[in-house]
């Protein structure tokens, strides 16, 4: 009888205190580089305990590059990372098992930075010169494309390894001749090089694939359909609420990463937005790889990079996650540059 009375009191006070939440799912997002604007989604959602209310328990990591941070989650050695899908795209010609489950930038947010004073003009003035960037950065990976697209011989450049944060200083220091950011920067570039500054977005030189989109290891998608759903819709819903209200969100980025400058970081994002507004992400749902541009994207990759294993484009990724309700809202960027 004492066992029975035990059991009933262990049950009554179960109903009395909740049920114990069942432990969150550790999942660990690779970023392209570190922590800045146009990653704030991300920790608004961490913040606000949107992944933990959905039973994910995400680490948000450093990367290294887009390259870099790819071939890690094929690896295994996070499950989710942020890349440049065309890079993607080339190295699951290499073997690479990794998905795409939601696009961030509609447009590539590639560009090529100079001075005018040293008398570039173009990338045809690049012949012999050095372009600064950090070895595991994703433009690397498509330089061939620009350069092809451009009329010169891609290795008739050389490349010097540097950190992210040198670009600016090497490149006013003539330690390189030129480098390469993503737009989302531009306005920093903008500020410190005036009218001096050299810029070509790749976009207008006819090198436009999908810029970053978060992939997921193939292998593990395949086992946690039901963790990448998750936070592939909270990921989706924070980059729309962002877009609509950024502030809340680049203050929580902030306060996550103590040594970035609030205003800086909001200027980041507000051309974060530019880059993820197209007609698709407009009609169709925020974050949508469309299928034809997929197709074109494969194909140029294939003629400017050549793919080692040719496959079906439609296996590096999926739409199934997001949620069509889920828009691209109106943007009213100020004027940054």
């Amino acid at each position: 009888m004492k066992t029975i009375v035990k059991v009933a009191l262990t049950a009554l006070a179960g109903v009395a205190l909740g049920a114990a939440p069942a432990a969150a799912q550790k999942i660990t997002l690779t970023l392209n580089w570190v922590a800045g604007g146009d990653h704030a989604p991300y920790f608004y959602a961490q913040q606000m305990g949107l992944y933990k209310q959905a039973g994910l328990d995400l680490d948000i990591e450093t990367g290294r590059g887009s390259a870099a941070s790819a071939q890690k989650a094929a690896a295994g050695q996070s499950q989710l990372a942020l890349s440049d899908m065309a890079g993607v795209l080339l190295f699951r010609g290499k073997g690479l098992d990794l998905v795409g489950v939601m696009n961030v930038y509609a447009n590539s947010p590639q560009g090529l930075y100079w001075l005018k004073s040293s008398g570039i003009a173009g990338v045809k003035d690049l012949v012999g010169k050095k372009i600064g960037n950090p070895a595991g950065d994703g433009a690397r990976t498509m330089w061939p494309a620009l350069a092809k697209k451009s009329g010169i011989d891609p290795a008739s450049v050389t490349w010097v390894n540097i950190d992210a944060n040198a670009k600016l200083s090497a490149l006013k220091a003539h330690t390189v001749d030129a480098t390469t950011s993503f737009f989302n920067l531009h306005h920093v570039f903008a500020r410190e090089l005036g009218s001096d500054m050299g810029f070509l977005a790749w976009k207008d030189a006819g090198v436009n694939p999908y810029g970053n989109s978060i992939v997921a290891n193939g292998p593990w998608l395949k086992a946690n359909r039901d963790k990448a759903d998750k936070f592939v819709k909270v990921t989706q819903k924070a980059f729309a609420d962002c877009a609509k209200t950024p502030e809340p969100c680049v203050k929580a980025l902030v306060e996550a990463n103590g040594a970035l400058l609030y205003q800086n970081e909001l200027d980041n994002w507000h051309l974060v937005t530019m880059l993820m507004n197209d007609e698709t992400a407009r009609m169709v749902a925020l974050g949508w790889h469309d299928d034809k541009r997929m197709a074109d994207d494969y194909q140029l990759v294939d003629e400017y990079l050549k793919m080692e294993k040719p496959y079906d484009v439609k296996t590096a990724y999926t739409n199934e996650f997001l949620d069509k309700n889920i828009k691209m809202p109106p943007i009213h960027p100020p004027k940054l540059f």
